[in-house]
């Protein structure tokens, strides 16, 4: 990890990068005029981390084109897409009456959800389930999907061809 990155003061994702010696910066969308300069902003302070891969992870923010076109950028959701994409996964395959849901970890793009899926896991929904019980079971799959999948495209790199994500070309890095 070259940096963690948030737009609020005070997450436990800044506390544990703090005591692990891993630099933190906080770039508040309200510290700007407009969207587009946040964008800006946030993109050049990734910049100068000179990252491989952007991890999105517990962050609720829909990154723009500066990020998205300069980064590739992993994000994880609660559902297996392309089902049930945006804020309320879980809520709405619960209410579509699904026996099995997940998540998927993708790389972003301009889209709510619509990136090329690098890696899913499925998760069954038990007939007791609400939805903050489902949800627990979810993001337990999930951090841990998460971590594996950076930790094989570190090690083995990845291609992506249109939608098509590839892990273990050994080049080290991505190709489009």
């Amino acid at each position: 990890m070259v940096a963690i990155g948030a737009d609020r003061d005070g997450i436990e994702g800044l506390a544990r990068a703090t005591r692990a010696n891993v630099p933190t910066f906080v770039e508040k969308v309200g510290d700007y005029a407009t969207r587009v300069e946040w964008d800006a902003a946030i993109a050049a302070k990734i910049a100068s981390y000179e990252p491989d891969l952007v991890v999105s992870a517990g962050f609720m923010k829909i990154l723009g084109t500066p990020t998205l076109d300069a980064f590739p950028v992993l994000n994880t959701h609660p559902a297996l897409l392309p089902s049930f994409p945006g804020a309320h996964g879980v809520r709405d395959a619960l209410a579509h009456g699904v026996k099995v849901t997940g998540c998927t970890v993708m790389l972003a793009d301009e889209g709510i959800d619509t990136g090329p899926i690098v890696a899913q896991e499925a998760v069954p929904v038990l007939p007791d389930d609400d939805e903050a019980v489902l949800h627990e079971r979810i993001k337990t799959v999930e951090r841990r999907l998460l971590v594996e999948t950076v930790g094989r495209m570190v090690r083995e790199g990845w291609t992506v061809s249109g939608r098509t994500v590839r892990i273990g070309n050994h080049t080290g890095g991505e190709s489009t």
